[in-house]
């Protein structure tokens, strides 16, 4: 089976991209694994610190490993924005594939400063581990709110991305590139003329072609919820090796939920949470499907 970083070098070759779900439960998990396996696409499974802190980090890992193990399938993990050296350490001794270590709600020279130092803790652990960087401020957390966060409208530039690169060691560069956590409220309505997300296409190409001769082969676009469809697909095209999608499985998870209790007299956990895996599966088949045209 191939590793992460030959499943990422090969979707960076053919212009797709390895979709990213996140989850703090069984239930999204069979829905997401389920989905990817319909499709027989690689998947990774991401987990904040706060899902890591519900789950488990350990747990998580030996989760994973079963999953890959048990069915010879492409599925990963990645300790999701973690914004401590200690924190990283233990998703490497606790054998997570990929970290990503994210200070970039600092001053750049601080990221770079703290990037750098967990980059070097976590190849001191294990020298395999994919390590992710970010720059720019896309939001804070995968959560409904009313309005966009105005920083988040400021994109990286391709001189920051190098030098960002340059000085961390980074394998892969999360940017700003019109992305944003969350979802603001008029995205969860469903109607036709709802808001999305638009990305700026032509920075993502900007700083793929500038971080070319980097360590970075690869790029992450995160807080993908709400994107504009052709965007998505576009993204990949443009240079973006993994999209994340979260904001949107939580919802779907909670609308799930929300139909398994409408029987008073069900008390199963099971079964309460049962109608949120078709719910998530749905959409994550619908976006690896963009991502994988």
């Amino acid at each position: 089976m191939k590793t992460l970083r030959e499943v990422l070098a090969d979707a960076d070759a053919r212009h797709v991209a390895v979709g990213h779900f996140n989850i703090s439960d069984l239930a999204a998990l069979k829905a997401i694994f389920e989905g990817a396996k319909e499709l027989q696409l690689p998947i990774l499974i991401g987990v904040s610190e706060g899902e890591r802190e519900f789950v488990g980090v350990k747990q998580a890992a030996a989760l994973i490993k079963n999953l890959r193990e048990t069915y010879d399938y492409p599925i990963f993990l990645n300790a999701d924005h973690t914004h401590s050296i200690d924190k990283a350490k233990e998703a490497a001794e606790a054998g997570f594939d990929e970290i990503i270590f994210d200070n970039s709600q600092l001053p750049i020279d601080e990221n770079i400063k703290n990037t750098k130092e967990a980059v070097a803790a976590i190849r001191a652990i294990d020298p395999s581990i994919v390590i992710e960087g970010e720059i720019g401020y896309i939001g804070s957390s995968s959560e409904i709110i009313e309005a966009r966060p105005e920083a988040s409208l400021t994109l990286s530039t391709p001189e920051e991305a190098v030098r960002f690169v340059t000085e961390t060691g980074v394998d892969v560069l999360a940017p700003a590139v019109g992305n944003m956590h969350g979802l603001l409220k008029s995205m969860t309505t469903g109607a036709a003329d709802a808001e999305h997300k638009h990305l700026n296409i032509e920075r993502i190409k900007e700083i793929k072609a500038a971080i070319a001769n980097t360590s970075a082969k690869f790029m992450t676009l995160h807080g993908g919820s709400g994107t504009e469809d052709a965007d998505f697909t576009a993204a990949a095209q443009a240079g973006m090796t993994i999209i994340h999608v979260s904001s949107e499985l939580r919802l779907a998870w909670r609308r799930g939920v929300e139909e398994g209790l409408k029987d008073p007299n069900e008390i199963a956990p099971y079964k309460i949470v049962a109608p949120a895996v078709p719910a998530i599966k749905r959409i994550v088949i619908d976006r690896l499907k963009l991502f994988n045209p």
